[in-house]
């Protein structure tokens, strides 16, 4: 590090940022600015630059900036050697006027050898511009990056931006790098908290800035304000003798309202204890920002922690604020509940005629009606009371048109579970109620309990069916009926709920439940312009591909998470198993398989078996195909007998392993199958001049690769 070498600020101050939004614009702002520099060829450590922010300011400090870029060195080139000089070896007016735009004498021309030829060129050193010069486009440029959906616009200027803009500090060590940005002129002065530094922080340094602030009652570091907000809760919740629930989401939340945080311990009247407690949750972690307190058996408890943004004189008058402003909210939460207790949930079923799920899809009684069938048929597969599931179905949606429900949308599933216990349904009816939306985002469980599960399958299979019927799937980033998240749901669903079912079936069936005005409506027009007319049969063999396809897709990804590789993958794919589950069976024995000794040389086997195969298919030649009968009167070596009788053997141990899905038992039996493989390949050449002998060892190839792909195509690996 030179002497030149310093720490460079930016920290740019504004009105409230929006909280969601704030670790993204500031994320983007460093990566603005890291690029920036290095685009320009300023020197600095990059890779410890890093991103501050609160809800009143954006910065960046990066470590080691030179003050100006190295020297740039020039090199233009010009005509070619043979067009810049005439006859008699005079510049042409071409290379007279190369000359003059680069401000030099043809003379000071130099000549570039190439492989197509010489050419005259211009060659140069300037200086480098410095980091003063160039920082204020840098910083426009970082801003003009940011992710602003909708920028603003305030007072009379031109300019937009997230929010309005107050000052700019823009610091290279201790001196100031002078420059306009969005209006503001930089300088050293920023400022501290709103309410307890009334004054402007004068920053010596880049380097002091974090320090200064700190002491004016501002925490830039997100980090640091995060765990001081954890400290704070923990204080406060020795108060209250309970267990705050520190959701992360909440705390990252709170961070970026915050510039000091300060925790205060809270209480409410125990009477509305009688809400479920989901309700009383989201009012307080989602419309206040406060944190719920619970009991050690984990029971919500009336105790609850504000985060107020400063150290009050009287803490006494914020406790009081609080406890007001949620009394409010929880008298609401309390009327709602208390009035739907009045209303039966299956009494709503009728109201459902009257909401529109999607236009050619009828209503959400209507796909009520289609999830209930699924339901029914799916659970008499897999051994569940396809009354309980039907039951379940019927009343799945019923909770939507809740007066709690229609308040805290959030709270869909979970209410319909508290209704239909109060109402006297059966307890896995109420249950499945509110597990089938499970999983609700990454990283939640999959539905608890097999009725659920398979509620939660037929809602998928429907959505999914329904939603690619009538053209909307997902394109892009846009993705409005969340088929991504249900398609992966109804994979993990599956798999992890060891629910082994055809899928490809499970979605023809969901097909065939689909009005044909929803089959019709994915239909693009002709040229013409007029709807096509639909073949209902056609029309759905093709969803029923494009839906299969598309969970697969999910798939991939949701074992590549869990460490299988994309060849593992493939080589069961390949295969095509008609059940998730019975994929997820194979995919572990082929990852097992994979690390045994033997695995690479019969995995290049199999890959020699398939090519060979292909070629004689190709060549039309009938004694490829898997079926043949394997003829031993036509074996002319030891080889051949060998492995005939290998692969008898490995066929009559394997067949009670496949038929029990012991897929791992039967990889293991079929390994030993790699002494007389390459026996064979070392001794036997299968192309014989005569064709049946030549067929006869192609049949029994067929009889090789057909062993191992009934568990996958080991040839992938």
């Amino acid at each position: 590090m030179s002497a030149a070498d310093k720490s460079l600020l930016i920290e740019l101050g504004t009105e409230e940022l929006p909280p969601k939004a704030l670790d993204e614009l500031s994320a983007a702002f460093l990566r603005g600015i890291c690029d920036g520099l290095a685009k320009r060829g300023i020197e600095a450590a990059l890779d410890r630059a890093t991103a501050y922010c609160t809800p009143r300011r954006l910065a960046v400090l990066v470590p080691e900036v030179s003050r100006a870029q190295p020297e740039q060195a020039i090199e233009r080139r010009g005509p070619a050697a043979s067009a810049g000089l005439d006859a008699d070896g005079q510049p042409s007016k071409a290379l007279q006027g190369f000359a003059s735009s680069c401000g030099v004498a043809v003379e000071q021309l130099e000549k570039l050898e190439t492989d197509k030829g010489a050419w005259f060129v211009y060659r140069s050193v300037q200086p480098g511009q410095s980091l003063a010069a160039l920082l204020p486009a840098i910083v426009e440029d970082a801003l003009k990056g940011l992710p602003i959906p909708r920028p603003m616009r305030w007072a009379d200027h031109d300019y937009t931006f997230v929010r309005p803009v107050h000052w700019l500090v823009m610091l290279h060590g201790d001196a100031i790098i002078d420059g306009e940005v969005l209006g503001l002129k930089s300088g050293r002065k920023s400022r501290g908290h709103r309410f307890m530094h009334a004054n402007p922080v004068h920053v010596l340094d880049a380097d002091s800035w974090l320090d200064a602030l700190r002491a004016a009652k501002v925490l830039a570091d997100p980090a640091e304000r995060r765990q001081r907000i954890r400290e704070e809760i923990s204080r406060a919740g020795l108060k209250t003798h309970g267990v705050p629930r520190m959701d992360d989401a909440l705390l990252d939340e709170i961070a970026n309202l915050t510039e000091w945080p300060v925790a205060v311990a809270c209480a409410f009247d125990s009477d509305f204890l009688a809400v479920p407690p989901e309700a009383l949750v989201t009012t307080m972690e989602t419309n206040q920002k406060f944190v719920p307190v619970f009991d050690a058996a984990g029971k919500l408890t009336e105790h609850f922690i504000g985060i107020a943004n400063i150290e009050s004189k009287d803490p006494a008058e914020i406790r009081k604020g609080y406890e007001r402003v949620i009394r409010p909210r929880f008298a609401d939460a309390k009327f709602f509940w208390d009035e739907d207790l009045k209303t039966p949930l299956a009494d709503y079923q009728e109201q459902l005629k009257n909401v529109t799920y999607q236009q050619a899809l009828g209503s959400v009684w209507d796909k009520s009606v289609r999830v209930a069938e699924l339901a029914r048929v799916i659970a008499n597969r897999v051994g569940v009371d396809a009354g309980a599931a039907t039951r379940a179905a019927s009343l799945s949606k019923c909770d939507l048109l809740t007066r709690m429900v229609g308040e805290f949308p959030e709270l869909q599933g979970v209410m319909g579970r508290y209704y239909a216990r109060h109402h006297g349904e059966a307890d896995d009816v109420a249950d499945a109620l509110d597990h089938y939306y499970q999983p609700r985002h990454s990283g939640d469980s999959i539905a608890d309990g097999r009725l659920a599960r398979v509620l939660a399958v037929a809602e998928r299979l429907d959505t999914l069916a329904g939603i690619f019927a009538v053209g909307m799937k997902p394109s892009g980033n846009k993705d409005p009926f969340a088929l991504r998240r249900a398609a992966l749901g109804l994979a993990r669903t599956l798999i992890e709920g060891k629910l082994d079912l055809d899928l490809k079936a499970l979605f023809a069936e969901s097909l065939d439940l689909l009005p044909d005005a929803a089959l019709a409506a994915g239909i693009k027009p002709g040229k013409d312009g007029k709807p096509a007319e639909l073949d209902a049969g056609a029309r759905r063999a093709e969803l029923l591909g494009a839906l299969y396809d598309f969970v697969i897709e999910r798939l991939r990804g949701y074992f590549t998470e869990r460490g299988f590789t994309v060849e593992q993958f493939e080589a069961v794919h390949a295969v095509a198993p008609a059940s998730l589950y019975d994929f997820d069976r194979r995919l572990r024995a082929v990852a097992a398989f994979g690390q045994r000794p033997e695995a690479a040389n019969l995995a290049a086997a199999n890959k020699r078996v398939a090519n060979i195969l292909r070629k004689s298919a190709e060549g039309d030649d009938e004694a490829a195909t898997e079926s043949r009968v394997v003829d031993p009167g036509f074996f002319e070596s030891p080889a051949e007998f060998a492995l005939a009788q290998a692969l008898g053997a490995a066929h009559r141990d394997t067949a009670q392993a496949l038929r029990r899905g012991d897929y791992a038992e039967a990889l293991a039996r079929l390994a030993l199958l790699q002494a007389p493989v390459d026996a064979f390949f070392e001794g036997v050449m299968v192309n014989a001049d005569d064709a049946r002998v030549r067929a006869n060892r192609l049949a029994l190839l067929g009889q090789l690769r057909a062993q191992f792909g009934a568990v996958a195509d080991i040839s992938r690996l």
